[in-house]
Order: structure tokens, then sequence, then C-alpha cells
């Protein structure tokens, strides 16, 4: 058995998990795919489903409508300013008070509905295949141009429309507490002859919703019985799109950071599919199809979130819709991780101290184990003259060698595992931590070291992107070279090799990762490298006294 072999399939494993599985699950074909449709314009966004019968209810005797002419309507809120359509009820803008588009200080609010997003109407009714804000009347029954909500209050806009000879009342209720718009929809048969219907609900967000790269991806995305699915390939997304059909808790565009969904009321049967569109990702909602017979009426519940994906906020409204934020495989383990960043930042006030502190908290809790595996390196670092003299022996006989070898281990009490191990253990950790920072809102635009000293220049000003001037993961990749230089080299030289150009290939991955990840794995080194230097110190002092 070669002494460096577990530790460079750990972390080539390492590599992979982090680097590679993305790029391999949706290239290989390894994550479940939606099935495809077709691509449909905008006035087909309903997809057919089977008509079922629904409870007759009671008859309604409808008023004389008087449609009018379509205005702006504004909703302002502490956490939002929103404008809507009266025509349809869409939206035309939804701006973001807490959230801004760059660093600086002049830098606009991020836009959920910017006017690209806007002609493709979100939060807009299909009903029958119709769009109803283009194929239409609406009026609304006051004269309010809109809602001005303090903290803590609810407001209603009541919007009255005809679309395909039935009549449509949508009641739109905004939270100033939250980013969730709750609807009640009520559609009533005008006509004589028993009618079907369909209602469909509609979310976009444009692609500058996300920053682009592998780490913030704009994607539709939905959540199918309590799994979350995704779908980012522009490719796929422009030509075939995407649809499912399940228990849907809710479906729409989404990045990293920011989500625009529907929560339909009824999750059974739902119909959504996904599709991109002049860069703009759009998603419909469509709940079971009903059957009216003259003068009934249906009354459908629907919400919609259009804002950032603060876990928390999310869990308060529905455990599925906190799924949006991708926890990973090691969900339980990225959840108390955030748990203690975010009890960390209560006292410190600052994400990158925050995650130095527990950084530190992590690496105390496995000291023990890492005290061990440099203990184990200790042994192996005195076994390496026999090593060299047992390869040079054996050379031409590697099953010999082998045996001489496991041999040595057994006489002298080695097990050469044992370093390994406790890398293993950890990974768990590293991947659950990793997940966390990755997909925590928390550290968009959150500073550690703002300005380099002495300097104007930005630096690390955002822990949730690259670090601009590369110093942190330069950095990182010298003390991964010092802690090889500590550690007893591999006798083999094809595993010298490996190991010394480790610490160039982290860095050059690392280049492009988040500062806040690059400075977990900077701290995670620098205090293992004086973990180290304190066990040469007391293996010498032992060493000394013998």
């Amino acid at each position: 058995m070669q002494d460096g072999k577990n530790l460079i399939i750990a972390i080539v494993l390492c590599l992979i998990v982090i680097v590679g599985w993305g790029y391999l699950a949706e290239h290989m074909g390894w994550t479940s795919k939606p099935a495809p449709v077709a691509q449909q314009n905008q006035s087909q966004q309903a997809p057919q489903q089977q008509a079922q019968t629904a409870p007759a209810p009671a008859q309604t005797n409808l008023p004389v409508f008087a449609p009018s002419a379509g205005r702006d309507l504004t909703v302002d809120t502490p956490l939002y300013e929103a404008v809507i359509y009266s025509g349809g009820g869409a939206l035309r803008s939804f701006k973001l008070k807490n959230y801004q588009v760059g660093l600086v200080a002049d830098s606009p609010l991020v836009n959920m509905v910017d006017p690209k997003t806007a002609q493709v109407a979100p939060l807009g009714l299909v009903i029958n295949s119709q769009p109803s804000w283009s194929t239409g009347q609406w009026s609304m029954d006051t004269d309010e141009k809109g809602l001005t909500l303090g903290q803590n209050q609810q407001g209603t806009l009541r919007l009255i429309g005809e679309v395909d000879n039935l009549r449509v009342v949508r009641e739109l209720t905004f939270n100033s507490s939250n980013y969730l718009i709750s609807e009640k929809v009520r559609v009533t048969n005008q006509g004589e002859q028993a009618r079907s219907v369909r209602v469909s609900y509609t979310a976009a967000a444009d692609a500058s919703n996300a920053s682009g790269d592998r780490y913030d991806a704009m994607r539709i995305a939905w959540d199918n019985d309590g799994s979350l699915k995704e779908e980012s390939s522009s490719g796929t997304l422009e030509t075939t799109g995407v649809q499912a059909v399940g228990k849907i808790y809710w479906a729409g565009a989404m990045s990293t950071y920011f989500l625009t969904a529907v929560l339909p009321g009824d999750v059974n049967n739902v119909t959504i599919k996904g599709v991109m569109q002049q860069n703009v990702y759009r998603a419909a909602v469509e709940e079971q199809e009903t059957l009216l017979g003259p003068g009934q009426e249906k009354e459908l519940s629907v919400s919609y979130w259009v804002g950032p994906k603060v876990r928390s906020e999310l869990q308060a409204v529905s455990p599925q819709l906190a799924k949006s934020v991708d926890l990973g495989f090691f969900h339980i383990i990225a959840k108390g991780l955030l748990w203690l960043l975010e009890f960390f930042q209560k006292y410190v006030h600052n994400w990158g101290l925050s995650i130095i502190l527990l950084t530190v908290l992590i690496k105390a809790v496995f000291w023990p184990l890492t005290a061990k595996s440099y203990a184990s390196m200790e042994k192996m670092k005195k076994l390496q003259p026999h090593m060299t003299e047992l390869r040079e022996k054996y050379k031409d006989n590697k099953e010999q060698m082998n045996k001489e070898v496991m041999s040595l281990y057994k006489t002298y009490g080695v097990n050469p595992a044992s370093g390994c191990v406790p890398i293993l253990i950890q990974m768990p950790v590293f991947f659950g931590l990793y997940q966390a920072l990755l997909t925590s809102i928390e550290l968009r635009h959150a500073p550690f070291i703002k300005y380099l000293p002495g300097t104007d220049m930005l630096w690390l000003a955002d822990l949730s992107t690259k670090d601009p001037l590369y110093i942190t993961p330069i950095i990182m990749g010298f003390t991964m070279f010092l802690q090889q230089k500590m550690s007893p080299p591999a006798t083999d030289p094809t595993q010298q090799k490996i190991m010394m150009f480790l610490p160039i290939i982290f860095t050059v991955l690392f280049l492009n990762f988040p500062s806040g990840l690059v400075l977990y794995w900077l701290v995670n080194n620098v205090l293992s490298i004086a973990q180290q230097q304190m066990m040469i110190r007391k293996f010498k002092a032992h060493a000394a006294a013998k």
C-alpha cells in the first residue's frame, strides 16, 4: 500500500464534488430532467388538461360591467414599491428597497420586474388560453391610485374584468411585513351554457436578476411533492422548454438570491411549464380544469412571492418555498452552520468576522481528530528511510514490496489511513458550509474589508463574489504549500509530483470562488499550520525527553 494514496483519493474526491458535480450532473444526464414541451407564445401559456366536474356553487346575479381605461397603481411598503396595471393586474415594476444592484451608494435598487420583464405580464392571469391582460376588459370599483402601507399593515386592490365571456374578479392583498402577495380569484360563467374553465398564473424574471456566473445562474425552478427541481440550461428553455405535472407547491423563475414564484392554492394535479424568451425566464402554473354551469361561480386562491430568498422569511410562508434555497445533500449540517453564522453576526456585525469565528469553532471541534492525523504523519515520517530502502530493494517486485511495507506498518503500529480518516470525516462539514455560504443572501454585498488597506480600491466588499484582486486565493495557495512542506513527503515519485501541484490546482480553482468561501479555507489553513507547528514542537520535546 502506498503511503499517500488515501490522502490523494480524498483530495481528488473533494475536488470532484466541489467543482465537477454540478457540471457532470447537468451534462451527463444524472439529474432527473422534466419532460420538454414546445415553446409557447404569449397568448398560449396554459397547457391543455382534461376537464373535471366541480361541485356546483350557487348562481350569481352579476351587475352590469363597465370597462375603464387601464392605469398604473402603486403599492408602496417599507420593503418594496410595486407598480400594477389595472388593465389585468400584471406587474409593471417591483423595486426592492433593501437591495441594490451594485456596491456604490447611489446604485439603483434591484427591480424584480424591469421593463423587459413587464412586457410578458408577470402576475397575469391566463383564462382558457386567453391572456387576460390583452384580450380582456377591466375596471376598478374605486378611484384609488394604489396603496401606501406602514409597518405591519395589509391592503387589497380589487380588479373586475371580462375574459372569454367570463366575469373575473381579482383581489390582490399586499402585506408590508413580507414579500408575499395573496390573491382570491372569482370566475363566473355569464353564458347560458356550461363552460369548462382553466386558469393559469404567470411569473417572470429577466436574466439580470442573476450575475450570470456558475454560482448565480438564472433558472426555472419548482417544488414537485417536496423535491426541488430546476432547469438552468438556456438552450433547453429557449427551444423545448420544460413541463411538469404533479403535486406542485410552487414554481417560478429564480437566481441564487432572488425568486419570483407562484404558490397555487390547490397543489394537486397542477401543471407547470417554463420557457426563456428574449432573456426573460417565464413560468406558468395551471390548476385543474373545472366545469361551470350558467351563472355559476368558482373561487380560486393563489399566492406570489416576489423578492429575496431569505430562508427564515420563506420558511414562515411555506417549508417547501424555503427549499428554493438549496442547501444540498448535507442540508442539516448547513442549517446548523448558518444558525451559528447568524449567532456570531449578532455580536460582531461583520459577516467576514463571523466566518472567521465559525472557522475557529469548527477547528476546535475537530482538534482531536486533526491532532491524531498529525501524530500519524509524524510516525510515517520516521518510517521514511525504511520505506525508501524497501522500495529500492523490491522495485522489481511490487507484490513483495507491498507485503514488506504492510509488515513494516504492523511492526511499528502505524495505520497509513489514519491520516486520511480525519479529513474524510470533516468533508460533510466543509460541503455543508460550502453550500451555506454559496446560497446565503446575507453574504450578498456583505463586506469584510471593504477597501484594500491604504488605498481606495474595493477589495473584500462583497463576500458572495470573487476577490477582485485575487489576494486571498493566492495567500490560500501559499498556506497550502507551507502545509505540504511541513508534512512528510510521499516516497513514490508520482505522488510527490501530484502533491506538489495540488496547491497550484487549488489556487486556480479558488480564484473565482466567492470570497467568503476562500476566507474560510484560508483561515482553516492558517489554523492547521499553527496546530501542526504545535504538534511538531510537542513531538520534539517528547523525543528529547526520551
